[in-house]
């Protein structure tokens, strides 16, 4: 499988706009990409999931790289459904910019931490930065030395973890984001005694610091649509179709038939894992003849079902209906008015298409001066199949 060892040099527009905090102002000649630290930066992955493969998303690694070095982004969002690679280019984008900051720490949210727990944990790691760089070299006083107090720690909370993130170059990777939001809601409503990460996620981007938070997530938490009018403050990538080094995994499952891999990687929007399970099943019904696996009827979902399940059990009775009406749909569609058939009222419609597209649930086709929305195949069959 390929492993990008070198992604400078892409063809991407830098901003050059000067990140200017009243702490610490950095010199327009200063070079935007500092050199590597002299020590090692101190790392703590011990939440991020072991991925032994990494597929080649060069472009989208080159947007990370320059949104953190050099435009110097406080909040960066990645989106995708599960099994889109989210965690795999997370790690990627580490092993690039390691060196370039004095503390990474990767925490899962999958068993949804309280904020304040999350925040302990957090100062926990970041305060032994000052035992390993004590602020003034030791004193000597009749030949004996004598180490000056050690400064006391930050107050707690996310005044404390500001600091920090002001007193250090650090990266911090908070996974499975979704965990903290309500299921049977629109996206992006936190569940109950959960709404003080909303007012984490807005001062950690609109805070003075030279550090990053990244999320990754299956849906766009609600205050990042307003933070990101202020780019160098917040941005958000979309994880979209692996595209064609998604047939390395059809290589790798023996799939025959190479002229039909784009046509699985169109079915199943070029997600990794849901080619792996599907590339895995034609491998084992259908000895890896994709023909026969075409000449059902129906799109077969097999093991994928039970993923796609994760996502729709946390939809609200709106949305459902939404979903359902888009799914049989024969092609896209407009919704400037609101189909006669959903007992719903135009507001709850139209909340409902955004709260969607916030879970990346549908898609938008831009054919013109027209604004379309649409199912992906797999989707579809998995609402037709369970959704009534």
């Amino acid at each position: 499988m390929a492993i990008v060892e070198n992604v400078t040099g892409e063809n991407i527009t830098v901003n050059h706009n000067v990140n200017i905090c009243h702490e610490k102002a950095r010199s327009p000649t200063s070079p935007q990409n500092p050199q590597p630290t002299a020590k090692q930066p101190r790392i703590d992955l011990d939440d991020a999931p072991e991925i032994s493969t990494f597929f080649d998303r060069t472009s989208e690694l080159s947007t990370l790289k320059q949104w953190i070095l050099e435009n110097r982004t406080r909040l960066i969002s990645i989106l995708g459904l599960s099994g889109s690679g989210k965690s795999a280019i997370a790690l990627q984008l580490i092993q690039h910019i390691q060196y370039e900051f004095d503390c990474i720490i990767w925490r899962s949210l999958r068993d949804a931490p309280p904020l304040q727990t999350l925040q302990t944990d957090l100062i926990k790691f970041l305060s032994q930065q000052q035992e390993t760089n004590p602020p003034n070299p030791p004193l000597s006083r009749g030949g004996e030395d004598i180490q000056p107090p050690s400064p006391p720690l930050s107050k707690g909370g996310l005044g404390g973890v500001i600091d920090y993130l002001r007193s250090h170059r650090c990266l911090i990777v908070l996974d499975d984001v979704q965990t903290i939001f309500s299921s049977q809601q629109l996206a992006g409503n936190y569940q109950p005694g959960y709404e003080n990460y909303g007012t984490f996620f807005k001062q950690i981007a609109e805070s003075c610091h030279h550090s990053c938070i990244v999320l990754l997530s299956w849906e766009k938490p609600r205050e990042i649509a307003a933070l990101e009018s202020h780019q160098k403050n917040c941005q958000t990538l979309q994880l979209n179709s692996l595209g064609e080094p998604a047939r390395e995994i059809f290589t790798e499952k023996g799939l025959a038939e190479s002229e039909k891999w784009s046509d699985l990687i169109d079915l199943y929007r070029g997600n990794p894992l849901w080619l792996n399970i599907v590339s895995a099943a034609i491998k084992d019904l259908f000895s890896g003849n994709i023909s026969e696996f075409f000449s059902y009827e129906s799109l077969v979902l097999g093991d994928l079902e039970y993923l796609l399940h994760q996502h729709f059990q946390r939809l609200s009775d709106t949305e459902k209906q939404v979903m359902s009406w888009l799914a049989n749909q024969i092609k896209a569609v407009e919704i400037s008015k609101k189909p006669a058939l959903l007992e719903l009222s135009p507001s709850e419609f139209l909340k409902s298409v955004e709260s969607l597209r916030r879970r990346l649930l549908i898609e938008k086709v831009q054919k013109g001066d027209r604004t379309l929305f649409t199912v992906q195949p797999a989707i579809a069959e998995y609402i037709k199949t369970n959704i009534k």
